[in-house]
This record gives C-alpha cells, structure tokens and sequence, in this order.
C-alpha cells in the first residue's frame, strides 16, 4: 500500500517538474511560466509566452501577474489592440508582439517606465506616441515592417537606445535632433522614404 502511495507521489512530483520546465524555447533560469497544475509559484512569475497561439486578445490571466511580469511574449498571433491594464505591468522589461494585428501603440506605453526592449514589426502601426519619451530605459527598439512615415520629437529623448530597427516602412524623414541619440550602435532604416538625413 506504501509503495503504490509512493508511487503516485512520485508521478505528482514529475508531473509538477515537467510543468515547471515547460517555458518556451528560451531557457530562463531561475523563472516560472504559468502552469494550472502548480498555482502556489503564481507570485513570483516573471516571464510568460504567448507565442503562436492564435489569440485575438492578450490573455486576461497575464494581469495576474502585473507586479512580478518582466518579459511578456506575443508573437505572431491576431491581436489587434493592447488593453489598459497590460499597462499597469510597470516592471515589464521586455514587451514582444511581433506579427500580430495592431494598428496603433497605445499612449498608455509611457506608464513602462521600466521597459528596455519593445518589438512591434510586422503590425499595422502607423506611428509611435509622443509620450514614447517617457520611456527612457529603452534601448531596442523593433518597429520593422509597419506604416510609420514619421517619428515624434519625443523619440530623440529615449537617451539610452542603443538598437533601433526601422526597415521597410514609410519613413519620409527623421526628427532633426536624432542626433541626440548618442548611444545609438545599430541603425537600420532599409526601404524607406528617406531623401536626407539630419545635420
């Protein structure tokens, strides 16, 4: 009777294991994804992905977790718009919605006063909130891929970039203090409208 106890404590026990190594593609140490069958590890989630699901919303469950969320994942899906309350994730480092549906960035952005990487290619937007200077610990930007035909002055004040990749969109222009990003490593602005670049 022991031994079959044992036995299905042991089976629990994997299954729990199995659940907790379950994260993505990407291994990341010493974190937590989601799983129904281990809810006690909720509090300390810090990564949740959402990758090729087919959502048309992001999942109301991620709100669970808006004071512990560094990196949220939502590539490729058909999300068309991100909510408010994706927004009060203030400890969100890493915001991943490539090859969805959207077609504008909230101004609500600027409440991710923490965030340091943003990917939005493949979408609709077509520009980028002036508030976007709110966020100043910015320093990769991935808009590739969307109808943006201007940046906002407000985008000269993101300090800390150092990646910005602005490949086939509508750019006509850049804002004539860019040269204040001085950190700027990698630019890349292939098949736009550019017919100068500022002084």
């Amino acid at each position: 009777m022991k031994e079959a106890v044992n036995a299905k404590s042991t089976e629990s026990n994997e299954k729990n294991v199995q659940c907790l190594e379950m994260t993505t593609k990407r291994k990341i140490i010493g974190r937590l994804v989601p799983c129904r069958c281990f809810r006690g590890e909720e509090e300390i989630i810090s990564v949740l992905d959402y990758s090729h699901c087919s959502l048309q919303q992001v999942p109301k469950e991620v709100f669970n977790f808006e004071r512990t969320l560094e990196e949220l994942y939502l590539d490729a899906n058909q999300i068309e718009e991100l909510p408010k309350q994706l927004f009060n994730c203030q400890a969100l480092r890493k915001l991943s919605i490539p090859d969805n549906d959207l077609s504008n960035l909230p101004t609500t952005i600027a409440s991710l006063v923490n965030l340091k990487e943003l990917d939005i290619s493949k979408n609709g937007v077509q520009e980028f909130p002036e508030n976007i200077k709110c966020c100043k610990c910015l320093t990769i930007i991935e808009a590739s891929v969307n109808p943006i035909s201007k940046l906002p002055d407000g985008f000269t004040q993101l300090l800390n970039l150092t990646q910005l990749y602005l490949n086939d969109a509508f750019l006509e222009f850049l804002p004539a203090n860019f040269g204040r990003l001085v950190k700027l490593r990698i630019l890349e602005l292939r098949e736009n409208h550019l017919k100068t670049l500022p002084k």
